[in-house]
């Protein structure tokens, strides 16, 4: 029998994923490992890999639209073999899509589906948004399939609401902010409003905004801050700059060297490398250094998988790679999971500190400000030094004071000697 193809889980809490686009068209022979399809997520548009071997058939889903994770699109068939009958594929109602067909001996109830004359079905993301943004759910129809109501019916239930026109005005207005129709440029929601030059249109914006919201509201986060004398740090880098170049054809940047020197730190630091979850504290064995990359309306954490085995060179190169692909927007799904501590350099924007908000279920990031001249005291007397701030955000669930304090002494430490 052939190999199904399934809308892939790659976040957390992940309902559903949209399809961008098939990488192979239907009727052709794919290998196991060739990229098949490209999904987006709230961090980036991710190419996903083909499981096996086979023709690719049976196709249930087309670019744009919006599947339930787990549900089949496709097959990968062997010669002479067709797909099943019962292969259709449920799709959000955001867009258009091939109806589904279930076998009536297999159940397709998740478990935010209710049992008949329960109510509204409601996935468990969208039952908690519902509770936070005070959205009745009894008067709203889902656009998922069944009519199921997603996480994001809610979040357009709660902007509706905040957003409900003064029927005296003939512009929608809320506060001092105009709202008019803005072209959808995502072809996700045609005719989305922008408030104040928001565009709620896009969907990486959107969700990164109800996970950075999230995160804020339940994460208990504690912060701490060191100024750095980065004498030592640009030393460094003068001093690898040429050789790495050469060898790898990669400049090395001021982030390379911070990814390396945290993630020593972070191994002789393990409450530091840990995530929090409800079944309580896990701290991981492997040093996974996440980078935020910015790209086109959004910021996407990259990850440096084993920083800690990893030389300068090494980082650098894999630095490189991760942005290149983020920007355009070809990232894998190796490429922005397991990370275990996050960075967020902000110091080519001139910005000198500033607090990050926590990736969950990591323990920490990390945010850097810009190196400048600042004069400090040496030995008693004032002198000129290349100084940066450093602000390390904690979870206080998973780390507490003086741990985090220790961490960030040790990177200080590590930062002063690199």
């Amino acid at each position: 029998m052939g190999l199904s193809v399934v809308m892939p889980a790659l976040e957390m809490a992940q309902e559903t994923g949209k399809l961008v686009s098939w990488l192979k068209q239907e009727g052709v022979h794919v290998r196991k490992g060739e990229m098949l399809l490209e999904v987006e997520t709230d961090k980036a548009v991710v190419e996903i890999e083909a499981t096996g071997d086979g023709i690719l058939g049976g196709v249930t889903a087309k670019p744009g639209d919006v599947i339930q994770v787990g549900h089949t699109i496709a097959w990968l068939l062997q010669p002479g073999e067709a797909p099943p009958a019962v292969a259709a594929t449920p799709v959000s109602g955001r867009t258009s899509s091939v109806p589904a067909a279930q076998p009536a001996s297999t159940s397709v109830a998740g478990p935010g589906v209710a049992a008949a004359g329960a109510g509204p079905r409601l996935s468990p993301k969208a039952r908690r948004l519902a509770q936070e943004h005070g959205v009745d759910v009894a008067s709203l129809k889902g656009s998922g399939p069944g009519g199921e109501i997603l996480a994001d019916d809610i979040l357009a239930a709660a902007t509706k609401v905040r957003l409900k026109p003064d029927a005296t005005t003939s512009d929608s207005v809320v506060g001092t902010a105009q709202v008019r129709p803005k072209a959808d440029t995502t072809g996700d929601r045609p005719g989305a409003d922008v408030v104040s030059g928001f565009d709620r249109t896009s969907t990486a914006s959107r969700l990164m905004a109800e996970r950075t919201t999230q995160s804020w509201t339940t994460v208990p986060h504690f912060f701490l801050s060191r100024e750095v004398d980065a004498t030592a740090l640009n030393t460094a880098r003068e001093q690898q700059l040429a050789t790495i170049e050469r060898t790898t054809g990669v400049r090395v940047t001021h982030s390379d060297l911070l990814v390396a020197a945290v993630a020593r730190v972070l191994k002789r630091h393990p409450r530091m490398n840990a995530s929090w979850s409800a079944d309580g504290i896990t701290q991981h064995p492997h040093v996974n250094v996440a980078l935020a990359i910015a790209v086109e309306n959004a910021v996407v954490t990259a990850v440096i998988a084993d920083a800690d085995k990893a030389s300068v060179g090494e980082i650098a190169a894999r630095r490189r790679d991760l942005s290149d692909r983020a920007r355009a927007g070809r990232l894998q799904p190796s490429d922005i999971a397991g990370a275990t501590f996050t960075i967020s350099n902000l110091g080519m924007f001139e910005v000198d500190a500033f607090t990050a908000i926590i990736v969950p279920p990591q323990a920490g990031i990390l945010a850097v400000g810009a190196i400048a001249d600042r004069v400090v005291a040496i030995d008693g007397k004032p002198s000129v030094r290349p100084t940066m701030t450093l602000t390390l955000s904690s979870d206080h669930r998973v780390v507490d004071g003086a741990t985090a304090a220790a961490f960030l002494k040790d990177v200080v430490t590590e930062l002063s000697s690199t």
